[in-house]
Formats: C-alpha cells, structure tokens, sequence
C-alpha cells in the first residue's frame, strides 16, 4: 500500500479542491480517501504523514486523451506555415504515413505516448488505421502495427484503447483507396472484423475498440457491420464527423441526409458511440446525437490548427451529449489547454463569457473520456478507481498566486510534476521515469521525416 499526501485533490462531487487529502493506494487501486482535519494536517516543514508521500501542488485523477493519431506528431512545426485547409494539410500527413513500418511506428508512439505522459494524461485513445504495408499489403502479422502501437504505451506507462478503425473507401461515392491510403484498408468490413477478431493485445494495459473512420471510408451499406461488431463485444465505437462543411455536402449529395443522420439510419449512434469533432452539426444533429446518447469528443487545438471552425460546445452540452477531449493531431499535447479551449472558443463564437464551470471541463478531461474508451472505473479520485494521480504545480510563473480552482485557466502541461498511472509512479519531478522524452521524440521524427 501507498499513501499520499496532497496538498489539494479534486474529489468527485466538488466544486474546487479540497485542502490536505490523504489517499491510500493499494494494486493499482484507490483504497481511501480522507480530507484532514485541522487537528490532524502534519505541522509546517513536514514532508509526511507518517510514511505518506507529500504531493505539494493540486492533484487531479489522471486526464484521458480521448482521441490520437500518434504518427500525426511526426507533423508538428511542419505544416503551419503558408496557406492551405484540412485537404492540404491531408496530403502531408499521408506523405508521413506513406514511411512507416512496425518499428519505427513503436519508436515514434513509444515517444509520444511519454510526452502525453508528461502532460497528465494516462489513458489515449489511438484511432489506428495504419493497418498494413505502404502498398496495402499485409505484414506477416496482420496486426503488427497495431501490436507496436500496445507495447508503445506499455514502454510509456500509459493506457491504451486501440480504437482499430475501418477505412474502406476514400469518398462518400465509394471511390477506391489508391496511393498512401491503400495501407488503411482491408477490402470490406467483414474482412476489417476478421482481422480485428485476431488480435489479442499483449499486457493488461491495453483494450481493443473499434472505429468507423467517416462517412467517406465506409459505404452506407457496411457501416452496420462494424457497428454491429462493436455492440456485440461491448467495447467503445468512435467516428470523426463532420469535421469540414465538404463531408456534410457530399453526403447530403449521394445520400440526402447528414453524415449524422446516416449513421443513425445504420445503427451507429448510442451511448458506447463517440463522435468525433461534431464541428458543422445541424440542429437536427444535435438532437440524434443527444436522444441516442451519443458522446462527442472535441480536439479545438487541431480543429484551429486545421481552420476546421468552432464547434457548438454549449448547444451540444445542453442537449445532454457527453464532451470529451483529444489531442488528435498532436499540434500541442497538452489538456489543459484542449479544456479552456472549449470554453475560450465558445467565447469567439458567441462574443459572450462563462459558458463553461471549472467542474464541466475538468469531467470531460478525466472521467468523460475514460467512459468513452472503455475505462469506467477511471478519472475520479474515488475507492475502487484505479490509482491514477495527477499533480500539477502551483508554483511555476504560470500557476503562483491562482486559487486551486482555476487550474485549468492558467497551467499548461510543462506545470504537471508527478504522474502516477495504476499505482505506478511514471512521472517523478517533471520527468518521465523510463523514457529520454525530447530525445526519443527528436530522433523517431526525424525516421520518418528526413
């Protein structure tokens, strides 16, 4: 058993911090939580209470990073500069993704999943579609890139859910895969389920979840297939929608409806279904997403990144849809930033303040997003949950002086100085424990990129 010493946690149910909470930790678990009282607070200058471990700063469950392309990071710095939108931005990443092999994918997510590490977060969700060789063929393995992807985040101490995606086509008409897509796909659904049925991660760390890439990866007709073969195992079923107003267009072209409205038709949509991005939804939108129960996971610094628009975050809050969070492109790895995100950019979007509580933001960076990947026994810091422990310091230039409370409005993830992870320190100091984080990172991207 571990005990710690915090000098503020954000327990379930709390609208701010609560000073001096002593938690216990025992297999990977929490075991106790107790707030002190002031005739029990170990005297100034004491590190310990007893054979506890002091946390000074605010400690948080760990936060859940529900949507990655961890390849993506390979981009970073590159592809900013001139003019250009998301297709253009497109035709770079496939350049990347056109370079991979099973091991410098695990050199590459091995690092990125340490830098996600550093900044707090303990689960991912990787939307993988980098399914086989550059020309489409398979490995030997069929599924060795998702194998490197599993032993990439047990390397960095984090969770993983593979969220092992179908992408079948590369237009809502159905137009066949050709050129660095050809490696996304695997000929039809059934034959995407077979392939996936085969895989078994390796370590406990690690869960498999589908995904449908969009509605332009895969025909109306087969969309039920992959949602069918999520519900039937009962794991969580992500789909990026409509993410540029052009996806919305095509759809309503060949199919008359919404992208929304089509993957309701299908049996997509419910309450283990995350949508991703949701940035151009219709009224009507709103409301399938919100009467299925249908999850959406917003990612504003790749959707600015991307000039893809500001989403309807408070419309989609109001009509009873969960908000989650995700890094996605990895142009900034940081929560943080993705939680006030959400409530800054309401604020362009309506020319109006307060949309958002500290308390809304902080459940859709930790325990909304383990809900969408599969970890519901995740983000509080509650017995019975697993021992994830994130403590941000409230002593750096960014963070001296602000109350506990306004966490998420001021620290970024260069403030985050302890990480533990199932009851396993991965993050001592600011630095991860087993893993050279800017070194591995410089020489994996530079494998793919020069």
């Amino acid at each position: 058993m571990t005990r710690w010493l915090t000098e503020y946690a954000w327990l379930p149910e709390h609208a701010e911090p609560t000073p001096d909470v002593l938690i216990e930790t025992d297999g990977g678990r929490i075991t106790g939580v107790t707030p002190l009282t002031v005739g029990s607070r170990p005297p100034a200058g004491v590190d310990v209470l007893g054979d506890a471990v002091r946390l000074p700063g605010l400690t948080l469950p760990g936060l859940a990073n529900a949507h990655s392309h961890a390849f993506h990071r390979a981009l970073r710095g590159r592809t900013h500069g001139g003019r250009g939108d998301f297709w253009t931005w497109r035709d770079q990443m496939y350049s990347v993704a056109a370079r991979l092999d099973p091991d410098s994918y695990l050199a590459l997510a091995r690092a990125v999943y340490a830098e996600m590490a550093l900044a707090g977060i303990t689960c991912v969700g990787e939307f993988h579609y980098l399914h086989h060789g550059p020309d489409g063929t398979p490995y030997g393995e069929a599924n060795a890139m998702g194998a490197a992807l599993v032993e990439a985040a047990a390397h960095a101490g984090v969770r993983l859910t593979l969220l092992d995606t179908a992408y079948l086509t590369s237009t809502v008409d159905g137009q066949p895969l050709d050129g660095p897509q050809r490696r996304f796909g695997d000929g039809n659904a059934l034959r995407w389920a077979e392939r996936v049925d085969a895989f078994t991660p390796d370590g406990t760390h690690a869960r498999v979840g589908a995904a449908i890439h969009s509605v332009r990866a895969v025909p109306a007709g087969q969309l039920a297939t992959v949602a069918g073969w999520a519900d039937r195992r009962g794991v969580p079923l992500h789909v990026h929608l409509s993410e540029q107003p052009a996806e919305n267009d095509a759809c309503r072209a060949v199919h008359g409806c919404t992208p929304t409205a089509l993957l309701a038709e299908h049996g997509v949509l419910g309450p283990h279904t995350t949508a991703v991005h949701a940035t151009h939804p219709t009224s009507g939108d709103l409301t399938l997403l919100g009467d299925h129960r249908t999850g959406v996971c917003l990612c504003p610094t790749t959707e600015r990144d991307l000039a893809d628009g500001i989403g309807p975050a408070r419309r989609m809050a109001d009509a009873g849809i969960r908000l989650s969070l995700g890094s996605d492109s990895h142009a900034v790895v940081d929560l943080f930033e993705e939680a006030r995100a959400v409530e800054l950019d309401e604020r362009l979007r309506t020319r109006r303040r307060g949309h958002f509580s500290a308390v809304e933001l902080l459940t859709a960076a930790t325990v909304a997003g383990h809900a969408a990947l599969g970890w519901g026994d995740a983000g509080r810091l509650a017995v019975g949950d697993r021992a994830d422990l994130v403590t941000v310091r409230l002593d750096s230039a960014r963070t001296a002086g602000i109350p506990p409370v306004g966490v998420f409005f001021a620290a970024t993830a260069a403030d985050v100085d302890h990480v533990v992870v199932d009851g396993r320190v991965v993050v001592r100091d600011g630095r991860h424990v087993d893993v050279d984080v800017p070194t591995e990172l410089r020489d994996a991207v530079a494998a793919v990129t020069t």
